[in-house]
């Protein structure tokens, strides 16, 4: 098993405080783990990757922006959610670097920003809101027609997918699986399992690829927020087939496994249920552990109910990522319980 990746990083921009920290969950561990002959739980704190930029985009979008850079772009478009922490990272990012940025959101325009689009407008990016069925509809359509707007202007936009995930985004968890197998490492154990919420893939490849390239027989499994397990699976190869042309390195995409649960998708993408918000109450109060009820209180849910049942007996050690995402709790205050009517 080598100790490094067996590739050169390509060109990039340091945007966030690495490495972050990792560690152990033991009163969740006590709880949902522990009875069931389950594994130690540990978090790998990405939600600290920095302060207003805080979360897991922002290591996708240090090898996105560097490309974009390198191309001589001064717009960056993207797209996501109307509460996208990737879309907020984008803003803030661009800011920092003086570029202007232009996000297409899906969703219904809101009486008054909260969470992430308070977040975005402070940056001063140009927001779009469009429709879930506009967006669906005409997502190429819009990336077209302000690509061709900002050119007409003098401007050179660069694109960005939803979630920064595609060969090229792949690079920041590709090289932050190195990072997080070294805390594991240092605190004295090999991971049997790394879990991750899985909402446009991109994290879920680069960790897939980036442990399949050191030889770990660690599992990744994405626990998916919306769509289904079948286009997941299909998304993280695509990815994956994606950075491999980029970069010119080989991959056997046949012995490449590509683990997703979603068994706990719910209503669907930004809608949860009262245990997941329940979830997010007690890891918050046994841990001081913040997730949001998009992705990682979703994720995080989803992976009690695997360890109650027993799906991760005999496993030593779980590391659970932390996306980040917390912004995004705030629109939804009226969902917990203390503030249900």
């Amino acid at each position: 098993m080598p100790d490094s990746l067996p590739i050169s990083l390509p060109g990039r921009i340091r945007l966030a405080h690495l490495p972050t920290p990792i560690q152990p969950l033991d009163r969740i561990s006590k709880q949902y783990s522990f009875p069931f002959g389950g594994p130690r739980i540990w978090i790998k704190r990405d939600d600290l990757t920095e302060s207003g930029m805080s979360g897991n985009k922002l290591r996708k979008l240090e090898f996105v922006v560097a490309e974009a850079l390198k191309q001589g772009s001064d717009t960056l478009i993207t797209a996501g959610g109307i509460q996208s922490n990737h879309c907020r990272t984008t803003a803030l990012v661009g800011a920092r670097l003086g570029l202007k940025v232009h996000l297409l959101l899906r969703g219904e325009p809101l009486a008054q920003a909260d969470g992430n689009l308070l977040l975005d407008q402070l940056a001063g990016a140009e927001v779009s809101i469009h429709s879930p069925e506009d967006f669906a509809k005409d997502l190429k359509r819009l990336f077209n027609f302000w690509s061709d707007q900002y050119s007409k202007r003098g401007h050179i936009p660069f694109r960005i997918p939803i979630g920064a995930s595609d060969g090229l985004g792949l690079w920041g968890y590709l090289s932050a699986s190195q990072e997080l197998i070294t805390d594991c490492r240092m605190r004295g154990f090999r991971p049997d399992h790394i879990v991750c919420a899985t909402g446009s893939g991109g994290t879920q490849a680069g960790l897939t690829m980036g442990c399949y390239l050191l030889g770990l027989g660690v599992q990744v499994t994405g626990y998916a927020v919306c769509d289904n397990a079948t286009y997941f699976q299909t998304k993280v190869r695509e990815d994956i087939r994606h950075w491999s042309r980029l970069s010119g390195n080989p991959v056997d995409l046949q012995s490449l496994q590509v683990h997703v649960n979603a068994d706990y998708i719910g209503p669907g993408y930004a809608k949860a249920e009262p245990p997941i918000y329940e979830m997010i109450e007690e890891i918050a109060a046994l841990e001081g552990i913040l997730l949001d009820p998009i992705y990682t209180g979703k994720a995080f849910y989803g992976l009690m109910q695997e360890l109650r049942k027993g799906h991760y007996k005999g496993s030593s050690n779980l590391v659970f990522l932390h996306s980040g995402g917390q912004f995004a709790l705030f629109p939804y205050r009226h969902n917990f319980s203390f503030n249900r009517v």
